[in-house]
């Protein structure tokens, strides 16, 4: 079938469930007490049913939540089980890199800027450092599709992915749980909360995971025993709520966390050149690698936030900090030895060089400060306004290593050592009002000005020492940016029912300037289609959508559908590789995105849910003349100028010795962006004494993807579809629970190096365990 027939079934499908759900939503009965929760959201800054949200939205919580994290998974098993949100790492348990609606970075520097933002307990995580924290305790997650201007402000025009904890309340509650699994898995997580006579509540939440690396280093020789993909992990968070007269509430809290394990493990030559899809070189559990592997974390924060009740509004300030250390080192090339040894000294596959990265984080500093006042009245008109601030100091410091000692390599050391430093400062000033024309019709509007400014320097030394590449040693290079800008919104909601809510939208976003400079391997001399220091101008978006959002079956049942079509100006683009292990930002004239997303709920019966979601996004550069290098991997010994990959793009320049070929990527969809995103669950019960027994599955599929701007027959992969299952029983108070991850061992290729071969990672493994819980 074709993807414009598929496209037709699922639009046909979308709209003959809204017109059956708005037929169901007048003529069906439930009895009470049968139907679905509502599901609250803050995607307004304030407590709404998500049903009357005019914003694509969807909640994740509850034990779709705890299946997506089973067996110690992060954050990254939220990718998929959201319609258009995809979630990938080239560091593994750090660094995540969010998408939606196919809008994002592949960027793998820390200084990357994202357009899908990080909201944790309304505090922006800016620091791919800080986007990695532990996924524990928490009440929900909602992910807000589309610009997200006036609220949140800069870099949102994708959207939001926003965490909200369980706070302290009035009663004593909390939970322990415990989960053992293969490779030695353990998943240990509690929570406590209770009240500290009649003016104050603690809740204090703790999380430890580990796992043993499950991957063998077959090294020849037998010199190297090393084993990969293990961590060790722990986080905490305690909270203090202070109530010193009824109309204040401070929100005291602090958070810690630490990481030691395994970076993320690359895999030489995986593809093979001419042909999609893994190869014999990927055995999961075996690689062949002779550099270091390892990875480290370290962050805390302290926030406060204080809401002042002064009568007709209300007063909100949320102050927080952050800080952070990390390191990451990996053997970028995937294998050992290198082309110009021995056959028997060198593999798997093509090796030119070898290649091992360190970065790390040495210092880390957030601050935010957000002050707004909003209304409090039950009248036709609401509002709120305030003030926000951003506050970032940053350090990188990249290293390049060779355990070889090879000619062009002092042996056993570092070779080249490139230093960062960032400053980023950024305010805004916004407001947003909703009026109610009827009692049906309503109209919100909001308005954001958004001033950014980042100063940035960097300084390669020790580059000597690589004489065979790299010439004539770069000394310091400062770049500053800055820009202002003013975004907005505007949407309607019509209430056609009591179950039947139509909304459209349209909305400016703004991604405030970039910088990139991880000059690690480029020449002094770096022309723009090599690398050097880069800049990303800043960009806009104008996003249209337009929804409905029913319930039926006597609130049974859910269908939310949402249509939407963005127009991205001056888009800010990484190109990656391409012949040195650097980033390169460039800026496409336009990018145009347009699809669907649907969220379907049903409970037909008391023991029975099921939910559904599916969306289509296509996305399209639309920049004539726009080039970037293509397939770094180009062989020079026995076949001079061979590029190992097969490129589909209009070739600018041919390939040269140490020279990827310059390719035009006008049409091209973005890289990590599928056509296709489905999800669905099924959760059946049957009381047994004084609980149920229960089966629960999950299962997250997404259709094909590039994983640079260029296309290539290699470097992609044609789908994956990942599922669950747990079994157990349990009561008011206790369960206990069976579970496997990724149950059809699922292998799909999630990303690639485009360095010096054909090199990538894959998905997790398939994982099973017991898990036992108590609530109380």
């Amino acid at each position: 079938m074709r993807a414009s027939d598929v496209s037709q079934a699922a639009l046909a499908f979308a709209v003959a469930m809204t017109a059956w759900s708005a037929t169901q939503a007048q003529t069906a009965a439930a009895p009470a007490g049968e139907g679905l929760e509502e599901i609250v959201v803050t995607a307004q800054r304030r407590s709404e049913n998500l049903q009357d949200v005019p914003i694509s939205i969807t909640a994740v919580r509850g034990e779709r939540l705890e299946a997506a994290m089973a067996a110690g998974m992060d954050v990254r098993g939220l990718s998929g089980r959201v319609p258009s949100l995809i979630v990938e790492s080239s560091y593994g348990r750090t660094f995540p890199r969010f998408y939606i609606r196919g809008l994002g970075n592949t960027d793998f520097d820390y200084n990357a800027s994202q357009p899908v933002s990080l909201v944790y307990d309304d505090v922006v995580l800016e620091n791919p450092v800080l986007k990695g924290f532990p996924v524990f305790d928490l009440d929900r997650v909602e992910v807000l599709r589309g610009p997200q201007g006036t609220l949140f402000g800069r870099n949102t025009t994708a959207g939001i992915v926003k965490f909200d904890s369980v706070k302290p309340g009035a009663d004593t509650n909390g939970y322990a749980k415990l989960s053992y699994g293969r490779f030695n898995n353990v998943n240990a997580q509690g929570a406590v909360g209770t009240r500290l006579g009649d003016k104050a509540a603690v809740r204090i939440s703790a999380l430890y995971q580990r796992q043993d690396g499950y991957v063998d280093n077959v090294l020849p020789g037998g010199t190297t025993k090393d084993r990969f993909e293990g961590y060790e992990e722990f986080a905490a968070r305690a909270q203090l709520l202070l109530q010193p007269v009824d109309t204040l509430d401070v929100l005291l809290t602090g958070q810690v966390r630490t990481l030691d394990g395994t970076a993320r493990l690359f895999r030489a030559n995986v593809f093979t050149r001419g042909q999609e899809g893994l190869n014999g070189n990927f055995v999961r559990d075996r690689v062949s690698v002779d550099g270091k592997n390892d990875q480290s974390v370290n962050s805390w924060n302290l926030s406060g936030r204080l809401t002042w009740d002064l009568g007709a509004v209300r007063l909100v300030s949320v102050t927080a900090y952050w800080e952070g250390d990390s390191t990451s080192v990996g053997d970028v090339d995937g294998g050992f030895g290198a082309s110009f040894l021995p056959p028997a000294l060198t593999g798997p596959g093509y090796i030119p060089f070898t290649a091992e990265t360190r970065d790390t984080v040495p210092k880390l500093k957030q601050f935010t400060q957000e002050v707004r006042l909003e209304s409090k009245g039950d009248g036709p008109l609401s509002y709120q306004g305030g003030v926000f601030y951003f506050d970032e100091t940053l350090r990188i410091v990249s290293e390049n290593y060779s355990t070889l000692g090879d000619p062009n390599n002092a042996a056993g050391g570092v070779n080249i050592i490139v230093s960062q430093r960032q400053a980023s400062k950024a305010w805004g000033l916004f407001g947003s009002l909703t009026y109610k024309l009827t009692e049906d019709f309503s109209v919100t509007g909001g308005l954001r000005y958004n001033n950014d400014k980042r100063d940035y320097g960097v300084v390669r030394s020790r580059d000597t020492q690589f004489p065979n590449f790299l010439q004539n040693p770069l000394g310091t290079v400062n770049r500053n940016v800055s820009a202002d800008n003013v975004t907005w919104d505007l949407s309607a909601q019509y209430k056609a029912s009591e179950d039947v809510n139509l909304y459209a939208k349209v909305a400016k976003g703004f991604r405030a300037p970039s910088i990139q400079g991880r000059i690690l391997f480029p020449p002094a001399t770096a022309t723009p289609l090599e690398s050097g220091v880069t800049v990303g101008r800043s960009e806009t978006i104008m996003s249209y959508e337009a929804g409905v959002k029913t319930t039926f079956l006597d609130g049974r049942g859910r269908f939310n559908l949402s249509g939407f079509l963005y127009d991205l100006k001056n888009a800010q683009l990484t190109a990656v590789g391409g012949g040195v292990n650097a980033n390169r930002l460039i800026n496409a004239k336009n990018v145009r995105g347009y699809g669907l997303e649907a969220d379907f709920e049903i409970k037909p019966v008391p023991e029975l849910l099921l939910t559904a979601g599916i969306s289509y996004n296509h996305t399209e550069i639309r920049s004539p003349g726009l080039t970037t290098a293509a397939c770094g991997a180009v062989r020079v010994d026995s076949f001079p100028n061979v590029s190992l990959c097969t490129i589909l793009d209009p070739v600018v320049v041919p390939a040269a010795p140490f020279s990827p070929a310059i390719v035009n990527i006008n049409g091209n969809s973005l890289p990590q962006s599928p056509r296709w995103i489905a999800n669905w669950t099924a959760r059946y019960g049957v009381p047994v004494g004084d609980g149920e027994l229960y089966a629960y599955t999950d299962w997250a599929y997404r259709s094909k993807i590039n994983f640079f701007l260029y296309d290539s027959v290699e470097f992609q992969d044609k789908h994956m579809l990942e599922g669950g299952l747990r079994i157990g029983y349990k009561t008011d108070r206790f369960d206990v629970a069976g579970f496997v991850r990724n149950i059809t061992n699922d292998s799909s290729a999630v990303g690639g190096i485009d360095f010096n071969n054909l090199t990538g990672f894959v998905n997790e493994p398939r994982v099973w365990g017991i898990e036992a819980g108590i609530r109380f």
